[in-house]
């Protein structure tokens, strides 16, 4: 069982590749934009997008499963050994904390990013090309990318404290 991570902290093999997903869709993302900002290759950027989309469900899935349902919620594996718990109450409120306020852009993140896929697929034709939908596309598309980043950011820092700060 991948109960054990890969980064060298005692997190879960998901939770450590979720972390490393994280660190990689940001640039990804940003790649993205320029191709259909300065280069205009909005094929490119719509089936990288369709790619970013499609990994961030299974990814997310995946680590759902295997917090929920294998491990049993994060706080079994935040304090993996509940006779010696590796953190005090009052870091364990603090984790509590830090994962509200990440769940705020982890919750929505998927529900925007489909939305601007969705959006984008039934309004622009096959091969893209700029037109009418542009403009609700390209702010549904910050929208998504600021909240992929505030998913990011979040989640490296629920990570930093509930396991690197220890």
């Amino acid at each position: 069982m991948l109960t054990h991570g890969f980064l060298g902290y005692d997190a879960s093999f998901m939770l450590d590749f979720v972390v490393t997903a994280l660190i990689a869709i940001v640039p990804l993302q940003l790649y993205s934009l320029y191709l259909v900002k300065y280069r205009r290759q909005y094929l490119l950027h719509r089936n990288l997008q369709i790619l970013l989309g499609a990994t961030l469900l299974v990814a997310v899935t995946a680590f759902e499963v295997d917090m929920q349902w294998v491990h049993g919620g994060w706080q079994n594996i935040v304090n993996k050994n509940p006779e010696s718990p590796r953190l005090s109450d009052d870091a364990f409120s603090h984790v509590s904390n830090v994962l509200r306020i990440h769940l705020v852009f982890a919750i929505s993140t998927p529900f925007l990013w489909a939305a601007t896929l969705f959006h984008a697929l039934r309004r622009f034709p096959n091969p893209p090309v700029p037109g009418q939908p542009s403009r609700l596309h390209k702010t549904l598309g910050w929208l998504s990318v600021i909240d992929i980043v505030g998913t990011s950011v979040t989640g490296l820092w629920f990570y930093y404290v509930a396991f690197m700060a220890v």
